[in-house]
């Protein structure tokens, strides 16, 4: 009833997990992942467990297979389960059970430049969807890591997806260092519970994330002259603000602002939204 991606980034720096179904909140059940350790999806009928006890066997060195051979062999459930996994090295593997409701398969491997991934499915309208999959993570190998794996999602879903319908779809990107003020390390985690269109809301989602809680790049960086300094004071005077700071503080932006009362740059995405509203 739910078809996903689980896979590490060509440069071995990001995992991730894209999950879409017909289920109420997917994303609370299905994925997981651990910097520098490795990803997991468990589906079908879901063992959450797998995603602890699996990401622990990693941990410990285990590769991808061997994480999930030792997964399947405690479990006398096993044929009921759908799994991925992909390890510290990008090595993938994924598991179809016997009784998972048709269409049910997957397909594991890497990229040209490296990527690994683990993509499986229950319950889709055919291996179209699971093929659609793979071609487009392939395809998106230009993007950004997170984009990459919803082009995935989103081809696998206008490939015909779940053959129940649509509810809800996750995304989860974890970088060392990549979280909100670089205190952890989750890039995104972004959940569509209930939605008729949850991989196209999750997108939305996801240009917000960038927005408000993803670090601005140098490329993206404006230095703040004297100029620029006095306009942004002016602005924040404007709309009810002491100092530019305090509204970087009410606004969300300060993944995409320098610190300081006079910071050194201001993100380029900010400078125009400030523009714009002056």
């Amino acid at each position: 009833m739910t078809f996903s991606i689980v896979a590490r980034s060509a440069d071995g720096e990001s995992w991730g997990v894209a999950v879409a179904s017909k289920f109420l909140a997917v994303g609370s059940a299905v994925p997981a992942a651990v910097a520098r350790v490795g990803a997991i999806a468990t589906q079908a009928d879901a063992n959450i467990s797998y995603k602890f006890v699996g990401l622990a066997h990693l941990d410990e060195g285990a590769t991808a297979q061997v994480a999930l051979d030792r997964l399947l062999e405690e479990d006398d459930g096993r044929e009921d389960r759908q799994v991925g996994i992909v390890d510290s090295d990008g090595t993938p593997a994924t598991f179809t059970g016997r009784d998972c409701f048709d269409w049910a398969g997957g397909s594991a491997g890497q990229t040209d430049d490296g990527a690994g991934y683990a993509i499986q499915g229950n319950i889709l309208t055919g291996p179209e969807v699971v093929e659609a999959m793979v071609a487009a993570f392939s395809d998106a190998h230009d993007q950004p890591f997170a984009r990459q794996l919803l082009a995935a999602l989103r081809a696998g879903d206008d490939a015909g997806g779940d053959r129940r319908g649509r509810q809800s779809a996750a995304l989860l990107v974890v970088r060392e260092g990549a979280g909100y003020g670089g205190f952890d390390d989750t890039a995104v985690d972004l959940r569509v519970d209930d939605h008729a269109a949850p991989v196209t809301e999750l997108t939305r989602l996801l240009d917000l994330n960038d927005l408000y809680l993803t670090a601005s790049t140098p490329e993206e960086q404006v230095a703040v002259t004297d100029e620029i300094h006095d306009e942004l004071e002016a602005f924040a005077r404007a709309h009810g603000h002491e100092h530019f700071r305090e509204w970087v503080g009410s606004e969300n932006y300060e993944m995409r602002v320098a610190p300081g009362l006079r910071p050194e740059w201001i993100d380029r995405q900010v400078l125009a939204i400030v523009r714009g509203q002056a």
